[in-house]
């Protein structure tokens, strides 16, 4: 138990006068601080190393006021010695990446069938150009568009049929893709807007798809998902984004080749598909 006394002068100074042991020894913080009479230079005082091993001072020292004395450092030893060496740490995958992206056989399906696609318009197209496997040739294709009511048929001959075998072997080859398509389904929707008036004339509008005309359709419908879904790894479009993940670009070209074979349709024939 301790006890503390109430009297405050017990937590004075003592007193010279009072008297003081000659074996006792007060130490003043204020005894350090240099006199108005002191002609010391404390910028060369200098506080000297010792080498840790030898015991021995060097010469280099800190000043006492410009050079701030370095923090010692403590280096434990011993049973408390620890080992603070950075051990290498195996990087596990991230949460918050998206997973590697599997398209399993998707591209294989794409590629057969932008073959089927493009054999089938370079086919068409040696037809109408050359006359290959029964094919009409270029006269006979420009009297079929003359026959269809279509303008400038002389020009739209060279077009149609050059123009479908270009698409054909762009779509095999996966280049240019959605151009291709979009031609493609330009020329395609034409046609369809053909047969249709035509079976609209001979009252047969009901029994379009049910007459032969299908196969147009279901070709039209085939060309638009190629626009849509692009050409996948399996061709030359393989490093660009609209191979892979299509979105905008392919919307807009389907809506550029839907519009263009409208145009066309109206503008070249006189006719209102929608009337």
């Amino acid at each position: 138990m301790t006890s503390h006394s109430n009297d405050p002068r017990a937590w004075q100074r003592p007193d010279d006068a009072a008297g003081r042991p000659a074996s006792a020894s007060l130490v003043d913080p204020e005894d350090d601080l240099p006199s108005a009479n002191y002609a010391g230079d404390f910028e060369t005082t200098a506080i000297p190393h010792y080498d840790s091993n030898s015991g021995a001072p060097v010469s280099t020292g800190f000043g006492l006021l410009n050079d701030p004395e370095p923090l010692p450092y403590v280096q434990p030893g011993g049973r408390h010695a620890l080992d603070y060496s950075a051990e290498p740490a195996g990087i596990g995958p991230d949460p918050f990446r998206a997973a590697p992206e599997r398209r399993g056989t998707l591209d294989l399906g794409l590629l057969l069938l932008r073959l089927a696609v493009g054999a089938l318009f370079i086919g068409h197209g040696l037809q109408k150009a050359f006359g290959l496997w029964g094919g009409p040739g270029l006269g006979g294709w420009e009297a079929e568009l003359s026959d269809m009511g279509f303008r400038y048929a002389d020009i739209l001959t060279y077009v149609g049929a050059f123009g479908q075998i270009a698409a054909g072997v762009l779509l095999i080859l996966g280049l240019f893709t959605p151009v291709a398509a979009a031609g493609a389904l330009a020329y395609l929707v034409t046609g369809v807007l053909a047969e249709a008036m035509v079976a609209h004339e001979e009252a047969r509008l009901s029994d379009f798809l049910t007459d032969g005309h299908e196969y147009n359709v279901f070709l039209t419908c085939a060309v638009a998902a190629l626009v849509l879904t692009g050409p996948g790894r399996y061709g030359f479009d393989a490093g660009r984004g609209w191979a892979r993940r299509p979105f905008l670009g392919s919307l807009g070209a389907l809506v550029l080749g839907a519009g263009a074979g409208v145009a066309i349709w109206v503008l070249l024939n006189g006719g209102n598909p929608f009337a």
